[in-house]
């Protein structure tokens, strides 16, 4: 897969919740920033933090407004809308920003406001 079918993938498998998957667009050494649960490496740490989001997130979707490709790097400006599992409600902007090398994910980084997550969170 070239920079943006992963990058329309990634989407597509997180909008249907299909987290295993979802880890496998990753590198095996892999490396994320992400804004709420902080540096994670490897695909494998990764897959096992996803087991969890099922049960945090009764609804999740991640819709991407606007995306650059340059190359084997992307950033995709997102909205996020979800439900947590107690019914908090979370609307917020994102913007990701990825790197892909032979088809997969090896870096990703996620900026958002974390004021809108504080609900889900605290808990």
């Amino acid at each position: 897969m070239n920079t943006a079918e992963v990058v329309d993938r990634y989407y597509t498998l997180a909008n249907a919740g299909e987290w295993d998957a979802w880890s496998d667009l990753f590198a095996e050494d892999q490396t994320m920033d992400e804004q709420l649960a902080g540096h994670v490496e490897g695909r494998e740490t990764l897959r096992e933090m996803m087991r969890g989001f099922p049960r945090t997130w009764a609804f999740f979707a991640n819709m991407p407004v606007h995306i650059v490709i340059d190359g084997d790097r992307a950033a995709v400006l997102s909205h996020i809308s979800g439900r947590s599992a107690d019914g908090e409600s979370v609307e917020a902007d994102v913007c990701n920003y990825f790197e892909v090398a032979d088809g997969l994910i090896t870096y990703m980084q996620n900026v958002h406001d974390t004021v809108p997550f504080t609900p889900i969170i605290a808990k």
